[in-house]
């Protein structure tokens, strides 16, 4: 894909993160994913095993980028899905969707390798804009790793203003690093 072309899906599933609310309310049956880390060929693996969407419907967990070798082409593919599939296609923020982290661990230097820092601008830019947790069926409570011991309630969650998480993010996975 060109620079300009994963520039306007960032834009694209931006746009759809923001059309949904920061706590997902979602129905089974779904399939929930770990940590993928830019290893695309296992992305692929859950793909074909799990069945490739829209046929199932799946929640990630986060941490999409950093550690593997293909960052880029496995967050371009789920942002193309969420683009696609908005209403059973479902992606959380990780602690490596933190501009702050992905700078250390690999993302930041995959973007600026292979194409600009721009571009992992745009993708910080757009990983500011994902829901942060999921409930499922009002009985299971999915989020990356946890948040921040002050929030009590899911209504409390669910009122966070999404452009202030980043800093939630920060501080809460500082300590756990």
């Amino acid at each position: 894909m060109s620079e300009d072309e994963i520039r306007s899906l960032c834009l694209l599933a931006r746009e759809v993160f923001l059309q949904q609310p920061i706590l997902l309310e979602l129905a089974a049956p779904l399939k929930v994913c770990g940590d993928i880390h830019g290893q695309y060929s296992d992305l692929l693996r859950l793909f074909e095993h799990g069945g490739f969407p829209p046929h199932s419907n799946y929640l990630f967990l986060g941490d999409y980028v950093d550690r593997g070798k293909q960052s880029l082409e496995t967050i371009c593919l789920l942002l193309a899905y969420k683009v696609k599939f908005p209403e059973n296609f479902f992606l959380l923020r990780g602690n490596h969707e933190c501009a702050s982290i992905n700078q250390i661990y690999g993302f930041y230097d995959e973007c600026k390798r292979r194409y600009s820092v721009r571009l992992w601008k745009t993708f910080t830019d757009c990983f500011n804009c994902l829901p942060i947790a999921a409930v499922i069926h009002d009985k299971i409570f999915c989020c990356h790793g946890g948040l921040s011991p002050d929030l009590q309630s899911l209504e409390q969650v669910g009122l966070l203003h999404r452009f202030h998480v980043k800093f939630l993010f920060f501080s809460f996975f500082q300590h756990s690093y």
